[in-house]
């Protein structure tokens, strides 16, 4: 028994130690892309005015997307709204393209998935109170609930905030790039 739990235990630990810094960021990186990247790409084109100049006006439907409650107060004119409300929803729209991008890539990774699950909390909140949407709640029969799919949204987002992108990234390829090589460090200098 003793030498079944030894390889076990052996197997596991090359596993863990080996292979699963590879595959767990690159595979969650993959996740987010495979999954929702092109969700977040076409939420944000609905968003935009046209041209390049839409980039900063914004169509009226962003507003309703993400102030639902507070464009309803004023009627639907979002031209009502303000400058804070204007600069929410144009950073909003701007996250919807640039933090996807980054996780993809594998760059600024963990600040990205950091801004990603606010991103995801805040969505779900507009969702809930603004939309009227069920969040419905963990631990009951049914997993096609707000709740629960958005959990299955975030969990590779923290992953990539605790694991950062892995080797196949671009935050690797600076890592390596900033690392000084053997022969220029002050141990290998001739003295």
């Amino acid at each position: 028994m003793q030498r079944l739990v030894a390889l076990h235990a052996r197997i596991f630990t090359a596993l863990e130690t080996h292979l699963a810094p590879v595959l767990l960021p690159t595979l969650a990186r993959f996740l987010f892309v495979a999954a929702l990247f092109l969700y977040y790409w076409n939420a944000g084109l609905t968003k935009l005015g046209e041209g390049f100049t839409g980039l900063f006006r914004l169509e009226p439907g962003a507003y309703v997307q993400i102030l639902p409650r507070a464009v309803e107060a004023v009627g639907y004119d979002p031209s009502a709204l303000g400058p804070l409300a204007r600069s929410v929803v144009l950073l909003g729209t701007w996250s919807e393209f640039l933090l996807p991008i980054l996780i993809a890539v594998g760059l600024f990774t963990r600040l990205a998935a950091l801004g990603m699950t606010g991103f995801v909390l805040v969505q779900t909140w507009v969702d809930v109170t603004g939309h009227g949407a069920a969040l419905g709640q963990f631990f009951d029969r049914h997993a096609d609930g707000l709740i629960d799919i958005r959990a299955f949204w975030v969990f590779p987002l923290i992953l990539l905030v605790l694991k950062g992108a892995g080797p196949l990234s671009l935050d690797a390829w600076l890592a390596r790039r900033q690392t000084p090589s053997a022969a220029l460090t002050p141990a290998s200098q001739p003295r």
